[in-house]
């Protein structure tokens, strides 16, 4: 069976990804904002005994390469690898997207057009006329709603169609210089747009403008994203709480059964110790601690994404981002990096610029992550909120959202600082397509966030957690001098610990949660306790006894506040910095300077608190 390459291209946020998962089965992430796919994804299908290899080249706007994602597409379009092409287009803004489709058409003769979106389309009172279409163009046109399973049988024929068929596609004659190039093919676009295309309706996209005069407006547009992510807050912080207790419980239970049959077996209490007391009680913290939160947050962040308001925030953010010398797309990565610094590094590729690309790299872990919340609404919770109940839940969403706030601020002044000194250099200028709003499709946006995520988030988290179970297990077991390791390491740090306002338990917990932030806590536990093993403690009204009685004040939460938020990031996120930097001087920095900054304030507070 012979294999034919098709190239799948489009503008972004034209489904082009959906179109890819609907025919090859595969799971691409559908995101809505512009260089989200950043290298070419194959995937095949098998339809009436040929074999098709899909490469999902990244979404751009032109092949004339001016950013790392044009370059890859042209690459790849004029490498002669692709037999054939399929270009994704919108149907409510068919004359942008016929810019690239006529490159295309002009490099890849053998090309399809699918016109996408057409439900969206048809409810702005927007239609396009294929067969018009298809016979200005010289190539075939399919009418699809990817997202719907609608045309998609079509589309596969007539892909199966050109194998056979040499289309006959338009003659561009393309001469000139690029300027040049550019303008005959806008033109071209805009004649073949204005022959296709019927407004049935005077104003097509009246309900996308209402939103955005509150979403975008200069008086309400940042207050809006405060409310609706302090309310994301709020539901995380509340909705948390009750199945993390019985998570927590169910795995600390099913821990004692096994720890009493590992010991019913005959087998040394040292490998129990281990096994159980060590790695196992870790990662069912990890897991009860870290699961909830993130079951709760990313769908919500997603459903965002699908509802086309990420962008949105970096529009808001782009004058405040450019004074900083960054770029405003940093506002995207920067939300990503609540879920997950990791992911939002990960993120900082749709960032076209290697320095600005740099920077949001550096300072993305200023971000608090998911696996710091428990740790910071614990010590809100016990220190700084006096009241139960949802006035409580209330006011302990609003503490954390000020503390994201402070992360923010902390954000811009660092890459106002790096701007001016090490990574020095002009904002630059880029394109933000504001993709059109759209009703979020739920039950994908809850396998999506749940699979790609979640899971992918808490097994990365689970696999650092199990060397580091060993290590803590270890240090709390071996004594030298009928003192732990433990006790010995933590009286060393202790001068610098009381220097900032923490003690040497506290900055311990710190260095040993570096593969995850969720254990600090009960390390901290454990080390009080004098314990050998992790120690469960769901109660904050028990859990605020013992800290009290360790010398915790109002100050010594404070500093506990400001150094969760600022200190290194963690043993996934640094992983992925030096993965996406492939520099360890990078990587260096940025586990270096969060942790002087958090060291330097906790110090300033401790001083003249």
């Amino acid at each position: 069976m012979d294999d034919f390459i098709i190239a799948l291209a489009g503008n972004p946020n034209v489904g082009k990804s959906t179109v890819f998962n609907a025919l090859t089965g595969m799971k691409q992430h559908t995101g809505n904002w512009a260089g989200k796919t950043v290298s070419c994804a194959e995937g095949c299908f098998d339809y009436k005994d040929r074999h098709f290899i899909l490469a999902d080249i990244p979404g751009i706007y032109s092949l004339f390469a001016n950013s790392a994602e044009e370059q890859t597409a042209h690459d790849f379009i004029c490498s002669g690898r692709a037999f054939g092409a399929v270009v994704v287009c919108d149907a409510s803004c068919l004359e942008r997207n016929l810019n690239l489709a006529l490159q295309i058409i002009d490099k890849i003769p053998r090309t399809v057009i699918c016109v996408n979106l057409i439900d969206e389309a048809e409810k702005k009172g927007i239609s396009v006329d294929a067969q018009k279409l298809s016979g200005l163009l010289g190539v075939p046109v399919v009418l699809t709603s990817a997202r719907n399973n609608k045309g998609l049988d079509e589309l596969c024929e007539t892909i199966n169609n050109i194998v056979d068929c040499k289309p006959v596609p338009l003659k561009l004659n393309l001469n000139g210089n690029d300027d040049e190039i550019i303008s005959s093919i806008s033109q071209k676009a805009s004649e073949i747009a204005a022959q296709t295309v019927t407004y049935n309706s005077p104003e097509p996209y009246k309900r996308d403008r209402r939103l955005d005069k509150i979403f975008m407006n200069r008086k309400t547009g940042i207050p809006v994203m405060l409310l609706l992510f302090g309310l994301i807050m709020w539901i995380t912080v509340t909705g948390a709480n009750y199945p993390s207790e019985l998570l927590s419980k169910g795995l600390f239970a099913l821990g004692d059964i096994m720890s009493q049959g590992l010991l019913a077996s005959g087998l040394p209490s040292w490998i129990e110790g281990v096994l159980i007391q060590g790695i196992y009680k870790v990662l069912a913290w990890v897991v009860s601690v870290m699961l909830p939160p993130m079951a709760i947050f990313f769908p919500m962040f997603t459903l965002l994404e699908d509802f086309g308001y990420l962008p949105r925030i970096a529009f808001n953010l782009d004058g405040c981002f450019r004074c900083s010398g960054a770029c405003g797309k940093q506002a995207i990565t920067m939300s990503m990096g609540l879920g997950c610094n990791a992911c939002g590094v990960t993120g900082c590729r749709i960032i076209d610029s290697p320095r600005e690309r740099l920077i949001a790299i550096i300072t993305n872990s200023f971000m608090l992550c998911n696996g710091r919340f428990p740790t910071v609404i614990a010590v809100i919770t016990m220190f700084f909120v006096t009241v139960g109940g949802i006035f409580g839940s209330v006011i302990s969403g609003a503490v954390l959202l000020g503390v994201i706030i402070l992360g923010v601020f902390m954000t811009l002044a660092v890459s106002f600082a790096l701007s001016q000194t090490v990574l020095k250099g002009e904002s630059s200028s880029y394109t933000l397509e504001l993709p059109p709003y759209r009703r979020p499709q739920i039950c994908k946006v809850l396998v999506r966030s749940l699979l790609d995520r979640t899971i992918f988030v808490l097994g990365r988290a689970c696999t650092a957690s199990i060397p580091c179970g060993l290590i803590i297990w270890l240090l709390a077991n071996i004594k030298a001098g009928d003192v732990s390791l433990l006790a010995h390491i933590s009286d060393f740090l202790d001068p610098l610990g009381s220097l900032m306002g923490l003690d040497g338990v506290i900055l311990l917990a710190f260095i040993l949660g570096f593969p995850a932030n969720e254990i600090v806590v009960p390390i901290i536990l454990m080390s009080y306790m004098a314990q050998g093993s992790l120690v469960e403690m769901s109660d904050n009204t028990e859990l605020w006894a013992v800290l009290v009685a360790n010398g915790w004040t109002i100050k010594t939460a404070l500093c506990m506040l400001i150094f969760t938020v600022f200190h290194f990031p963690c043993a996934t996120t640094c992983m992925t910095i030096k993965k996406e930097t492939g520099s360890w001087k990078w990587t260096l920095i940025s586990f270096a300077l969060p942790t002087a900054i958090g060291m330097f304030l906790c110090i300033i507070v401790n001083l003249f608190g």
